[in-house]
Order: C-alpha cells, then structure tokens, then sequence
C-alpha cells in the first residue's frame, strides 16, 4: 500500500477513534474501512478519467469482449479491470541505426566488395491513423526498436551489399536511397507504419580505401590539369593567330577607311569652297554696308542729342525765368500782406492798448510763471518797466515793441536757466 493510502487509513482511523481508544471499535467497521481503502488505492492507481494529449490517439480495449474502440484528442472513461487503453503518437518520429556511423563503429554495412563503410542514416516515420485501431493489439510498446530497427537494418544491409564503395559514395547515391524506400514502405505498411522519407546523409569509407582513393584523385587530378594546361595552350596558340589575322585585317581596313575618308574630305572641301567665295563676298558687302549705316546713325545721334540739349537749355532758362517771376510775385504779396496786416494790428492796439500786455505775457508764459511789476507812478503803461523804457524830460520813451518783445524773452531765458 502507497504512502498516501496509508495516510488516508490513518486520517480516518483517528477520526473514528476520536471518542474511544482502539480497543473498543467494532470488527464491522474495520471491515468497512478495509474496503474503503482498497478501492480507494483502485481509483488512485487505475483513475476512470483518462486524458488523451493533442497529436496523440488512444485506442481503449474491452477486456471481456474484445472490441476496441478509437478516441483523439480529450477525456476517455476506463473502467479498471474492464477496460485498458493504449496511447499511440501520431507525430513524425525519427530512426537512427546505432554503431552504423563509422566504418570501424560496432555496426558498419558491408558493400559488394566487403568492406566496411559507415552510413549516417535517418528514418522518418509515423503511425497510420487509419490501422491503430486494427493494429493496437499486435504492435509491441517499443515500436521503433521492435519493428522499426528490424526492418530497417535488414533493407539497408541487403541493399548497400549490392554496390560498391565508390557508387555508394558519389554515383549511386540517390539510386540507393530509391531503393531503400521502395522495400522498406510495403514492409513497415503491413505494421500500421507509413514511412514519410529515407535521409543519407555522411558516408564514412575505410581508412585504407580513403588514402587510395585520396591518391587516385590525385594523380586524376594531375592527369586532367595537364590535359587541361595543353588544351589551354593549344587554345592560346589558336587564339594568338586568329588576333593576327584580325589586327592585319583591322588596319587594312582602317587605311582602306582613312583613304577614302581623305577623298571624300577633299571633295567636300572643293564643293564647299564654290559656296564660301560668294558667301565671304556677300559677307565683306554686307560689313560695309553695316558700317555706313552705323556712320549715318552715330550723325543722327548726335545731332538729336544737340537739339536735345538746345531745347534742355531753353526750358531751363524759361523755367528759371518764371522761377524768378513767381518769387518777385510771392515776395510783393507777402510784403503787402505784412504791411496790412500791421496797420490792422497798429489801429487795434491804439484802440485796445492792453493788447501788448496780454501778447507779452502769452509769448512769456511757457517762461515765467508769474510777473511782479510796480504800478506806474504816473498811470501809466505797466509794462514800461519791463519792457525797458527810457524816460525823457518827465516823459517815458516808448521802445518799438518787437525789441521789447525779443529783450524780454532773452532776459527770462536767462533768468529761467
């Protein structure tokens, strides 16, 4: 009995003892946990619930009736003792004879001249889903080491006996591997075993045959370079001569081309020359033509450029004239304006006399804030002081009012700064 039954038998022995000791449970219930147990190490060894994994197929047998039945990829229900099921894979599996890789390996094939040879050969192989369910009672668990090995060793003996190591080496390669597989696909077919492909691959040759070969290829190796280097110098020969006949033949034909090339120049030459003489003819007529035409143009030229500048000189001159007409006219207007204008301004301040006072104090306000002056003694002009006014015998001189004006501004520009 596993571990884990064991296990179970005690968890439920102490469980059922938990009121009393050993001594006192019932011989029925040790019985009963005696069935317990065995069908529960049944179920644990042989589960009813069976999964079969993907690229697999499982064939279950009855075994009362015989009968098998066939299930891919999911859940099978086994009942123990009744049923056993069988997984087969369906994947592509390889085989490789063992010791058959070298010629001096436990296993070598044997050739028509015997001796020993290695073969690195690979068997592709899979099962045909279609005769598992026929096949599954008779097919052994080692399908490769019990049918596959067998069958394979027994064609490849038979069929590499039959050439010789140079054929099986370079000449018969492909021609054994056909052969492999026509005899060994019906043999494995008759199991439920479809063969997929026969790979060869490295051949190993016997150490005495490979340095006699090695020697053999190369006194042929030797034999066809000279046959090669005679060939090839037969070949120069040939073609150095055929280059000196075709270089002969090249410069007959470039003297032949250049002759004729320099005749048909000097025909050209001559023809060409009956039609440059008049042309060179019409050329120098039409140079002094063109000369004259430029003589008689350069005299239009500058006589247009005289009269051009006569006529620049004239307007400037009139121009200048009206200049001076149009300035003696303005200059008399404004005179005459200036002139009305200060009898306008003359008979205003002997009409408004306070006039000059608020035009000082207008032309001094961005000066002088505020203006302190002592009122005249004699009623007069307030201003009189500021402005600068001289007395004469009791009587105040007046000063022209624009000196006034200026005196003043310059006396509170300086006092301002």
């Amino acid at each position: 009995m596993s571990e884990r039954v064991r296990i179970i038998v005690e968890n439920v022995r102490k469980a059922f003892g938990a009121a009393g000791g050993c001594a006192q449970r019932s011989r029925g219930s040790l019985i009963a946990l005696g069935i317990l147990a065995v069908g529960g190490y049944a179920l644990y060894a042989n589960p009813p619930m069976q999964g079969v994994s993907r690229g697999e197929v499982a064939v279950r047998l009855n075994q009362i009736t015989g009968g098998t039945k066939e299930f891919q990829e999911g859940a099978v229900v086994v009942v123990p003792g009744l049923h056993s099921l069988r997984r087969f894979s369906l994947r592509d599996q390889i085989y490789r004879p063992e010791g058959s890789d070298r010629a001096d390996g436990p296993a070598p094939f044997q050739t028509v001249e015997g001796l020993s040879i290695g073969l690195d050969v690979s068997i592709r192989y899979a099962l045909d889903p279609a005769q598992i369910a026929t096949v599954a009672r008779a097919l052994p668990d080692d399908i490769g080491g019990q049918v596959v090995q067998p069958a394979v060793q027994g064609v490849l003996y038979k069929t590499l006996s039959r050439y010789t190591v140079r054929e099986v080496f370079s000449t018969k390669r492909q021609e054994i591997k056909e052969s492999v597989e026509s005899e060994l696909k019906p043999l494995l077919a008759r199991d439920g075993i479809r063969l997929q492909a026969v790979l060869i691959g490295k051949i190993d040759l016997p150490r005495d045959y490979k340095a006699g070969m090695e020697k053999l290829l190369a006194e042929e190796l030797a034999s066809e370079k000279m046959r090669y280097t005679l060939e090839l110098k037969e070949k120069q020969v040939k073609q150095t001569d055929l280059e000196a006949q075709a270089d002969k033949v090249r410069r007959e034909k470039a003297a032949e081309a250049a002759a004729e090339e320099q005749i048909i120049a000097a025909k050209a030459q001559a023809e060409a020359m009956k039609h440059v003489l008049p042309f060179k003819q019409k050329q120098i007529e039409q140079r002094g033509l063109e000369a004259e035409a430029e003589k008689i143009a350069r005299i239009k030229n500058a006589e247009a450029s005289a009269q051009a500048r006569q006529i620049e000189a004239a307007g400037e001159a009139e121009s200048r004239r009206k200049l001076a007409d149009a300035e003696a006219y303005r200059q008399d207007r404004i005179g005459k304006i200036a002139s009305e204008q200060l009898a306008r301004d003359g008979a205003l301040i002997q009409k408004n006399p306070l006039l000059i006072q608020k035009t000082m104090a207008d032309k001094l306000s961005d000066k002088i804030s505020v203006i302190i002056a002592p009122t005249p003694a004699d009623g007069g002009f307030i201003g009189s002081a500021l402005l600068g006014a001289a007395k004469t015998g009791g009587r105040t001189a007046p000063v022209p009012a624009a000196q006034n004006v200026e005196e003043n501004v310059e006396n509170a520009e300086e006092n301002g700064q």
